[in-house]
């Protein structure tokens, strides 16, 4: 224990006054030449740790601007828009690169010409005033057409209806009556499908080739033929338009008859024996 004591007297007592004079406020000019070494060394070394630290801080700020700032690139030949924005890491990639130099490159991405320079970080161009209402005017013009359309298709007049087939009738005597009917309708001729069938079955029972060889007109020359037993002469004066000029054909023959008979009786249907 007495050797302790001696150490601590010998080696630390102008140092503890010095201390002591330091933390009591006392004048700087007191500290020994070791403290005061102490005392000046931890300023210069904060100092120089400022200097270090203060370059690398605007360095990143002049990044961070450079970054942020459009920058330029002059196209070379055998350059893409697609190489240009990987080694710029455009964010979008090529089209939106495309997007903010429109202007420059024209109206094909594909083909972009060496010399011409493109912006890196460049916004799209927004559509000039002129261009947005030469926009607007064509999307109007064009909803107004449809409209004009819409409304000439809904208010058009409807199609007219197709021509009606042309009526068919059967090769036998209900059919060749039907036709005769049509035909008499044309021309305005007075009869009936029953007025016509009576006088058919009297005169010839429906048999469209009879002929009569042994009355008074066949001793003239001149015998009934057909349905209706009509001599040539009277066939060939009430001839129908538009049917056969054989008086053995069967709506020839119906229709010359039924044209005489509503000349000499009013109709056919008034017709009830040789006539």
């Amino acid at each position: 224990m007495p050797a302790q004591g001696k150490h601590r007297r010998s080696k630390s007592g102008s140092l503890s006054r010095g201390i002591a004079a330091v933390t009591t406020g006392g004048a700087v000019l007191a500290l020994p030449v070791l403290g005061a070494t102490t005392a000046s060394a931890a300023p210069a070394h904060s100092v120089a740790a400022e200097k270090a630290v203060a370059p690398v801080s605007v360095t990143v700020q002049a990044n961070s601007v450079t970054k942020a700032a459009p920058a330029k690139h002059s196209v070379v030949s055998g350059e893409t828009l697609s190489k240009i924005a990987r080694e710029y890491s455009v964010s979008g990639g090529w089209k939106k690169l495309y997007e903010g130099n429109r202007k420059a490159v024209g109206e094909n991405p594909n083909l972009i010409h060496p010399g011409i320079t493109l912006t890196i970080g460049a916004k799209a161009a927004a559509p000039s005033d002129a261009k947005a209402g030469k926009a607007a005017k064509a999307a109007e013009r064009t909803a107004t057409a449809e409209r004009a359309d819409r409304s000439e298709r809904t208010t058009a007049a409807p199609a007219a209806a197709p021509a009606a087939a042309p009526a068919t009738y059967t090769n036998d005597l209900d059919g060749w009556i039907k036709e005769s009917l049509a035909v008499m309708a044309q021309h305005g001729i007075p009869g009936s499908y029953e007025g016509i069938h009576r006088n058919i079955i009297r005169e010839s029972s429906g048999n469209p080739n009879a002929i009569n060889n042994w009355d008074s007109n066949a001793v003239k020359g001149t015998p009934s033929k057909g349905l209706l037993q009509v001599i040539d002469p009277t066939f060939q004066a009430y001839h129908v338009p538009g049917t056969s000029t054989d008086s053995y054909d069967p709506v020839a023959n119906i229709t010359a008859a039924c044209n005489y008979a509503a000349d000499r009786y009013g109709s056919i249907d008034n017709v009830f024996g040789a006539y």
